[in-house]
C-alpha cells in the first residue's frame, strides 16, 4: 500500500494547540503539508486566551523540518474565521483541507446551564465550524478541491447526561458536515467527521465533571484499555480523510479504545398508514410496536428526498 503523503497540500487545523488537534497538525506536516496552526489558549472553558500553545506546536513542526504558521484567531468570530483562511492564502498561496478541531468544555445539567455557557459552548463547536467551513468554501470550490474534517461526539451521536450545550453542538456538527458533503459534492470537496476519544484537556475536564456528580471515576470501570485513551489514536482517521487518497464523503466514523468504525442513522420500516387521512392517535398505539420494531432490517437515506422515496417505494397498505 502506497503511503499516504500531503506534499504541497496547505491545511489549517482548529484548536491544534494542544491534545488531539495538535496530533493533526504534527502528522500533517511531518507527511509534507504546510499548516496553519490555530489555537485560542487559554482554559477548557474557552477563557484566557493566548497563542502562545499555537506558537509551540508550530516550533515543534520546524524542529522536525516542517512548515507551519501560527494563528490565534478565534473560529467563533467571523472575523477570526476570514483571517485565518486568509493567513494560509497568504503564506502558502492556498487552502486544501481543514481540520475543524477546535473546543471548549462546560458541563452542566439543563436546568443550570446559563445562556453565556450555552452560547460559548455552540459558539466554538458548532458555528465556528460553520464559519471555519464556510470561510475556507470559496478557496475550495475554486480550485475544484477540498478535504474538510469535522469533529463530533459520542456525547451528541448517542448522548451523555449534564452536556446539553456540548452535546446539542456535536450533534449540530454532524448535521452541518451532511449539508457541506452534498453542496461540496460537484465541486470536489469531501467532508466527513470523526468521533475521537482521547485523553485530551477536555476529556480529562469531562471525566472531572463526570466523577464530581456522580462518585464515580469513569474510567475505573474499564480497567483493560491498555494506551488506547492516548490522544494520539484519534489521528489516523482524521488524517487520512483528509488525503486526497480518502474518496469518503458525508460520512461520520468512531474511534473508541482503537477501534475505528462507520456510524449511522438508519430508519426501520415501520408501520405504513394509507395516504388519504391522518392516523388517529390510537392507530399510532395500536402500532407502536411495529414502529419501535429494529428486527426488520433498515435503510440509511442519504438525503431528505431518498427518505421519501424509501417510503414510497416500499410495500404497504397505501389505499
Amino acid at each position: 500500500m502506497a503511503s499516504v503523503n500531503f506534499e504541497g497540500r496547505v491545511a489549517i487545523v482548529t484548536g491544534a494547540g494542544g491534545g488531539i488537534g495538535r496530533e493533526h497538525a504534527l502528522e500533517l506536516a511531518r507527511r509534507g503539508a504546510s499548516v496553519v496552526v490555530n489555537d485560542l489558549g487559554g482554559d477548557v472553558a474557552g477563557r484566557n486566551g493566548s497563542v502562545e500553545m499555537a506558537k509551540s506546536v508550530v516550533q515543534e513542526i520546524r524542529d522536525a523540518g516542517g512548515t507551519a504558521v501560527a494563528n490565534g484567531d478565534s473560529v467563533a468570530e467571523t472575523e477570526g474565521a476570514n483571517a485565518m483562511v486568509a493567513q494560509a492564502i497568504d503564506s502558502f498561496g492556498k487552502l486544501d483541507i481543514l481540520i475543524n478541531s477546535a473546543g471548549n468544555w462546560r458541563a452542566f445539567p439543563i436546568e443550570e446551564t446559563s445562556d453565556e455557557d450555552w452560547d460559548a459552548v455552540v459558539g466554538t463547536h458548532l458555528t465556528g465550524s460553520f464559519k471555519m467551513t464556510r470561510a475556507a468554501w470559496p478557496h475550495m470550490k475554486a480550485q475544484g478541491y477540498g478535504r474538510i474534517v469535522y469533529t463530533c461526539s459520542s456525547a451528541g451521536m448517542f448522548g451523555m447526561p449534564w452536556v446539553g450545550g456540548y452535546g446539542a453542538a456535536k450533534a449540530g456538527v454532524a448535521g452541518l458536515m451532511n449539508i457541506a458533503a452534498l453542496e461540496g459534492a460537484e465541486h470536489g470537496i469531501f467532508c466527513n467527521a470523526i468521533m475521537p476519544n482521547g485523553n485530551s484537556r477536555m476529556a480529562m475536564q469531562a471525566g472531572a465533571d463526570w466523577a464530581e456528580r456522580s462518585g464515580i471515576l469513569e474510567m475505573d470501570a474499564f480497567p483493560d484499555i491498555g494506551n488506547s485513551m492516548n490522544v494520539e489514536f484519534n489521528m489516523p482517521i482524521a488524517v487520512w480523510l483528509a488525503s486526497e487518497a480518502c474518496t469518503s464523503s458525508q460520512a461520520l466514523y468512531s474511534q473508541c479504545l482503537g477501534r475505528v468504525a462507520r456510524v449511522f442513522f438508519g430508519v426501520v420500516p415501520g408501520w405504513q398508514h394509507h395516504r388519504q387521512s391522518a392516523p388517529a392517535v390510537e392507530d399510532i398505539a395500536a402500532h407502536w410496536d411495529e414502529i419501535c420494531d429494529t428486527t426488520q432490517g433498515f435503510v440509511t437515506p442519504g438525503t431528505a428526498t431518498e427518505e421519501l422515496h424509501v417510503v414510497l417505494a416500499a410495500d404497504g397498505n397505501t389505499g
